[in-house]
This record gives C-alpha cells, structure tokens and sequence, in this order.
C-alpha cells in the first residue's frame, strides 16, 4: 500500500484555509492538474458531494464521504484512470494558535496546520508496484502543489 502523508501550517485562518483546500477548483494548482470541480450531478460543498479531476494521462471522480468545517473532510476515488483501489483521504485541520496558554479565546490568528494523508494501490492488471512508484512521485508533488498554492493564496 502507497501512503502519502503531509504536514502544513498556513498563516490563515483555520476557516479560510479549510475553505480553500475544501474548493475543488483549487486543486489546480497542481501542475499536472488542467481542470478540476464538482461534478455536474453533485450537490454543492459537503458529505456526498462529488467531485472530479483531468489532469495529464489521468482522472478522477471522488466522493466526499465526510464534511466536517473547518476540522476535517475525507474523500475516496470511486473512479479514475489509471484504476486506483483508494482506501480514502483526509485533510485534518487545526489552529497552529491552539497551545491552550495564552489565556485568550484561543483565537490567536497564528495560522492553520494542515494534515493530508491518503492510501491507495493499483491493481496488478493497471501496473501495480511500477505505477505505484511512479503515482506516488506524481501525487505528492501535487499534493504539495496544492498546499503552496493556498498558502501564496491566503498568507498576508
């Protein structure tokens, strides 16, 4: 199983950076990336909400399987080319202002940490271990991509 697990923190506020990240039009900003949003058929931003993604040699049709703003949200490939067996994605979101010392509402402004962890595999008949090697490079640049893109859009 590929594991691709990265960590972020974003001088934004939790919401802005959740909100951001949650768009899927955003996930362009991955180079590879040429179009991404919600489906036609998909209701708008939340749990059941699909979405989907073309980037160069690849697509995506994701569900949203779990919405929860500005904490967390989780999403599974339902369909792609080249065939996925995803096991799903999070993004956790917390305030990086969250130590619990400084006496206030705990709203200190100092920015949002990003966890993204996602797992997957390709089937034997799609390429298996040699693709995996190869998404694995593909999918984490993006990923990272993806988490400089809000912080260019976001941070002040």
């Amino acid at each position: 199983m590929v594991e691709i697990h990265l960590e972020r923190t974003i001088a934004a506020p939790v919401e802005q950076v959740f909100d951001w990240l949650a768009d899927p039009a955003n996930l362009a900003a991955a180079p590879l990336v040429l179009k991404a949003g919600y489906a036609k058929d998909s209701p708008g931003p939340g749990a059941g909400a699909v979405r989907e993604v073309v980037g160069l040699g690849t697509w995506f049709r994701e569900e949203i399987t779990a919405y929860d703003r500005p904490h967390s949200y989780s999403y599974l490939i339902v369909r792609s080319f080249p065939p996925f067996d995803h096991e799903g994605g999070t993004l956790t979101f917390t305030s990086s202002g969250d130590s619990g010392d400084s006496g206030d509402s705990g709203d200190s402004g100092d920015g949002a940490h990003v966890d993204w962890l996602s797992n997957y595999t390709h089937p034997a008949r799609a390429g298996g271990k040699v693709l995996e090697a190869i998404s694995y490079r593909l999918l984490r640049s993006s990923f990272l991509a993806i988490l400089n893109g809000c912080a260019k859009a976001l941070e002040r």
